[in-house]
């Protein structure tokens, strides 16, 4: 495998892409600059707000991404880079790209609306009721998991009661981090500093925060309080309004992002050009069963066949259900004008897409050590792990950069964990909406609710739901159910699809691009689902089984059933043009 020319032609690929398909979909769909968008209509100051395109690109992006791009495609390394490769670039300009960009469509036709109130208008009341809960208990994981993560990754109290640096310089950074964006947005907002100084400004300040809290960091904490902590940040950042901490801190973080792109195109080619692209000697197909160890851990399991295997675990690199909830939930509410919905979110997404390869690339450097047995001596599997130490090995065999080696791996993995704080906050303000929109009627705002829903529909209300709900899963065993997640993720991204190609149907415009990713990622879900069901089934009927085992057993079986009657629904509507109550 020649890395340099999987990411140079994987990269051509996509640009083709989005200059030729992307085009022709926003002339198929009707994108129309002359149209008002929901940000400049419904204007409040707080969740709709205009954002010029540099700055919601970075929101968008550092939203989506975070580390899903790079555990996906190095967990389906097991399988070979030729799969990795053609489901990137397929799934990614057909599939995700598609998926993301109709998402965010639909919404700001529909004022900066959830899907979930895109299959109420355009399929029935029932399922965007169905369609909400199932969003809204995705979202309570997510926010679960990665404050959990996020609070991994901050804690500098070591079990045996030492002080952990790497931790406390991690927490450090991302504390400053938020500091700086709420004065740059301050600037920006309020102020009105022209966006180019700002950004100058900014990004000196970035490297400010890396230096001071590599050098700095005198906050040691345990895990516990971290989780609090975060509770408390994210219960302030989902209601605050948008251009104070939002906009400019996922603004900011995409430029960490873009840094961490930069590095591993110079490290894959510097690695090229030295000759070094020999060493990645990764099979181009290792068969239809995984036969190696591997998870997002590092611990023994096995991801199954390449079907429905590949489609699951490359989630964010290819296709992904969290996006939609983005474009449709914080992104549409921002959007200055329609034509910025195009490199927003089907360009954001084929950068995801270009993240993927990268990974791959870092994977493939070090897959003799990749490839080894779980727990023999040279073992590295953990994907942030895989990602930094390939990536900063490519950087050093550039001459006079072999002494950065450590300090470029210990960058990347900083900036990965920066981007699962970014997205944490993003999901806890998406999962607000989707709780309050359950509440109302379509077009109602809360303040239109009387009774008991005014009070549920309330954002202060539905926040702090949200966040107890999440914050107290992360403590208590969200691992139970996080197995499931990924088939979970693959469902809302089938239901996406389903969404919008319903409603492009019923306005009279060209949906037909919609059929086949719709239909494969229905049937990757369920085909999934069942497989997660037969497994679990058969170690309760084989008598001891553990309560994680009852409990994924029934969610996969509510999930399939989930899947069937949405799907049912939409496709009646879709091919009987028949709306559902």
């Amino acid at each position: 495998m020649n890395a340099v020319l999987v990411l140079l032609v994987g990269c051509a690929i996509l640009i083709a892409g989005y200059v030729f398909y992307g085009s022709w979909l926003a002339k198929q769909w009707g994108v129309d600059d002359s149209r008002v968008t929901p940000a400049h209509e419904m204007e409040d100051g707080m969740d709709y707000v205009p954002a010029k395109a540099p700055v919601l690109m970075g929101h968008h992006f550092s939203s989506i991404a975070g580390a899903g791009p790079i555990n996906g495609p190095i967990q389906a390394a097991v399988f070979g880079w030729v799969p990795v490769v053609l489901w990137v670039l397929i799934g990614g300009i057909f599939f995700g790209a598609v998926h993301d960009y109709g998402a965010l469509f639909a919404s700001i036709r529909h004022k900066g609306q959830s899907i979930g109130e895109v299959i109420s208008s355009n399929i029935g009341k029932r399922a965007k009721k169905l369609f909400l809960i199932f969003s809204y208990l995705t979202l309570i994981l997510v926010v679960a998991a990665f404050a959990a993560i996020v609070a991994g990754t901050f804690v500098g109290v070591n079990a045996d009661g030492s002080h952990n640096d790497a931790n406390a310089s991690v927490a450090m950074v991302s504390i400053l981090f938020i500091v700086m964006a709420i004065i740059f947005g301050m600037c920006v907002y309020r102020r009105g500093a022209p966006l180019s100084v700002a950004t100058i400004v900014g990004v000196i300040g970035i490297v400010l925060c890396l230096i001071i809290g590599l050098n700095f960091h005198p906050i040691y904490l345990p895990n516990n309080v971290w989780m609090w902590i975060i509770g408390v940040y994210i219960l302030i950042a989902s209601v605050a309004p948008v251009w104070i901490l939002l906009q400019p801190r996922d603004y900011l973080s995409s430029f960490l992002l873009y840094g961490m792109m930069v590095i591993a195109f110079v490290g894959i080619v510097g690695a090229g050009i030295m000759g070094q692209n020999t060493s990645l000697a990764m099979p181009a197909f290792t068969g239809w069963r995984d036969t190696m160890t591997v998870n997002a851990k590092g611990d023994p399991a096995s991801l199954g066949t390449v079907f429905p295997a590949l489609f699951i675990t490359i989630a964010c690199g290819a296709i992904s259900g969290f996006h939609s909830l983005v474009g449709s939930g914080t992104t549409s509410k921002q959007l200055d004008h329609e034509r910025d919905a195009k490199p927003i979110a089907y360009g954001g997404m084929l950068i995801e897409c270009a993240l993927a390869l990268i990974s791959l690339c870092a994977v493939a450097f070090v897959w003799n050590r990749y490839s080894l047995s779980f727990g023999e001596e040279g073992f590295l599997r953990a994907p942030t792990q895989v990602f930094a130490t390939g990536l900063a090995g490519m950087v050093a065999t550039i001459p006079g950069l072999a002494g950065a080696e450590s300090v470029v791996r210990t960058l990347l993995i900083l900036t990965v964990s920066a981007f699962c704080l970014t997205s944490l906050d993003t999901a806890t303000r998406l999962a607000r909406y989707m709780f309050q929109e359950f509440w109302l009627e379509p077009g109602q705002t809360y303040k239109d609710a009387s009774g008991y829903k005014a009070v549920l529909a309330n954002p202060y209300v539905a926040t702090v739901i949200t966040v107890v709900l999440g914050i107290a899963l992360g403590m208590n065993g969200y691992s139970v159910i996080w197995p499931l997640f990924g088939a979970a993720n693959q469902l809302l991204a089938g239901l996406g699809l389903l969404a919008v190609c319903a409603w492009l149907g019923n306005i009279g415009k060209n949906n037909k691009m919609f059929y086949v990713p719709m239909i494969f990622m229905l049937i990757v879900t369920i085909f999934s689902l069942c497989q997660t069901i037969k497994s679990r089934f058969t170690t309760i009927a084989a008598g001891g089984a553990a309560a994680a085992t009852y409990i994924q057993g029934v969610l996969a079986v509510v999930l399939v059933v989930l899947a069937v009657v949405l799907a049912v629904e939409g496709c009646m509507t879709i091919f009987g043009n028949k709306k559902r109550a």
